[in-house]
């Protein structure tokens, strides 16, 4: 029979053996990126819904989960949206923009930032999809320059190698202005730019002739501007080396930065592999120019993704501030991520409840002085190899019994699988 007390659909519990790997992941992140220079920062799970619907976010303003009530009374009626309505955040980015409008007096001119944690999307539930997830993102704010693609690139590489993942991915490169140019010179007009890219996007998905009959259904082309865009066939190298790509029309379409970001990512990190992909698009309405992603080499679907998004932070400050982000999808790569095993000191002190606890929190001190972690655990009336079995299980290293009278740190025995 199937347990009736679980989360909310889309939601999950975390056991402490996960939490201590996403824990151990995380931290290798964060220390990668704080060696690079960044700087962790925290920012509230609960956004006005004016800024979460600022026609920034895609398709993700249309999952976000509404605060309806905002601890009104029960019989309180709920009125339509107004300015005061909160909701929660569906990415770290928008929440970054309104932190840096909010602090750009405090923050340096480059202010390069960390942040991770949970976010929320009101999306179809479905395996390994959950409506809470965790984000780690890392972004460069008040850099035009290069250099700030080309540092995030670099930085989130050395985090995949950190994790031992170095040999499993690739990274794509695009840019939203080559997407925008291409379909002006095929002939799509302007006014159906953003839809055409939508529709572009889902080319992994549902493969060229369901993104042909998509742009033909919708009326965002012609069916010979359909045709030209599926049927491209461009040689990404000899793009890259001549800094456009050439129509069969006879039209050119610069991939402005681009070749200029490989080349230095492919000078600072030679092991990689990196490539331009002209059909990669990314679904946030915010990106401006270069956008990346990186692809699992062996799974079909990507692990990390980002890219340059200038109009964002003046949306809020009245001003252009340029920005470019890059996000690891966290809740992607825990289940890839194999770390060796680690050695913990960690000590199981049994003890009996109802006893006097003095000794055993005296005994405790003690262990813990030693340098021992230690955790408080009830035994079961015989000690057989089950227990110990359990014991390893959870990460003891060893164990004090302080049932027995007059236990000491002497009493400090290994936990051995097969002991009795």
């Amino acid at each position: 029979m199937a347990n009736p007390v679980v989360p909310a659909r889309g939601m999950r519990d975390i056991m402490p053996a996960e939490k201590k790997k996403r824990d151990r992941v995380l931290g290798i992140i964060r220390d990668v990126y704080r060696q690079a220079g960044f700087d962790e920062i925290e920012t509230p799970a609960v956004e006005p819904l004016t800024r979460l619907l600022s026609n920034q976010g895609g398709e993700n303003e249309k999952m976000i989960f509404e605060i309806m009530r905002r601890g009104l009374p029960a019989d309180e009626p709920v009125i339509a949206r107004d300015a005061s309505d909160l909701g929660l955040r569906y990415d770290l980015t928008v929440p970054l923009t309104r932190f840096y409008a909010t602090h750009a007096a405090e923050l340096p001119r480059v202010f390069r930032a960390l942040q991770t944690g949970p976010v929320w999307r009101a999306e179809r539930p479905q395996k390994g999809r959950f409506r809470q997830f965790r984000q780690c993102d890392i972004d460069i704010i008040g850099d035009e320059h290069i250099t700030a693609e080309v540092d995030l690139l670099v930085t989130t590489l050395a985090a995949f190698s950190a994790l031992g993942m170095a040999e499993d991915i690739r990274v794509l490169l695009g840019d939203r202005r080559f997407l925008v140019d291409l379909l002006t010179a095929v002939g799509v007009e302007s006014e159906h730019h953003d839809a055409a890219l939508i529709a572009l996007d889902k080319s992994d998905k549902i493969g060229a002739d369901g993104v042909r009959a998509e742009l033909l259904e919708r009326g965002l082309c012609t069916p010979d501007q359909a045709d030209e865009l599926v049927s491209l066939n461009i040689d990404a190298e000899a793009a890259l080396a001549a800094g456009e790509v050439s129509l069969p029309s006879g039209k050119t379409v610069s991939l402005y930065d681009l070749p200029a970001i490989v080349a230095a990512v492919r000078a600072l990190a030679p092991t990689c592999q990196i490539e331009f992909d002209p059909t990669l698009v990314r679904g946030m309405g915010y990106y401006t120019g270069p956008i990346f992603e990186v692809a699992h080499r062996y799974r079909n679907f990507s692990v990390a993704g980002g890219g340059r998004y200038d109009h964002v932070v003046g949306k809020w400050l009245g001003r252009e501030v340029p920005a470019c982000g890059f996000s690891i999808g966290f809740e992607r790569i825990i289940d890839l991520v194999d770390l060796p095993e680690e050695q913990e000191d960690r000590v199981a002190l049994l003890y009996k409840p109802g006893s006097d606890p003095v000794p055993v929190y005296r005994l405790r001190a003690e262990l813990q002085a030693s340098g021992h972690a230690v955790g408080l655990v009830v035994p079961p009336r015989r000690l057989g190899g089950q227990f110990f079995e359990s014991l390893a299980a959870d990460g003891y290293s060893h164990f004090v019994d302080s049932r027995r009278e007059d236990a000491t740190l002497d009493d400090l025995r290994p936990v051995q699988r097969d002991q009795d």
